[in-house]
């Protein structure tokens, strides 16, 4: 299974931005999709996590702002991503869970300045 993921980059505090992840491969049935952060120097955090039937997990640091969805057609998860501010800078990682293995995406930078 790969995990591709993109849309991260460069915004100002209380910009939006999409990140989009597509799996390939040999995936079998999917029971959660979503994202985890890592800033420099911190550990590794759940952000939003999507299952199946689209039930959802979020960060009480991101609810509000961050909106994940589900494309279960395309094996893809989207991270809608507003009001952004300068601590949700991290490298974000794309999470899929098949119901016998983790994977993960090779992570995208979000950076969040002025």
């Amino acid at each position: 299974v790969q995990l591709q993921a993109s849309g991260g980059g460069l915004v100002q505090p209380g910009g939006s931005l999409r990140l989009s992840c597509a799996a390939s491969g040999s995936i079998s049935r999917i029971k959660f999709m979503g994202w985890y952060r890592q800033a420099p120097g911190k550990q590794r955090e759940l952000v939003a996590v999507i299952g199946n039937p689209g039930n959802t997990n979020y960060a009480d640091s991101v609810k509000g702002r961050f909106t994940i969805s589900r494309d279960s057609a395309k094996n893809s998860v989207y991270l809608q991503m507003n009001s952004l501010k300068l601590e949700d800078t991290a490298v974000y990682y794309c999470y899929l869970d098949n119901y016998r293995q983790n994977y993960w995406g090779q992570g995208t930078q979000v950076t969040v300045s002025s």
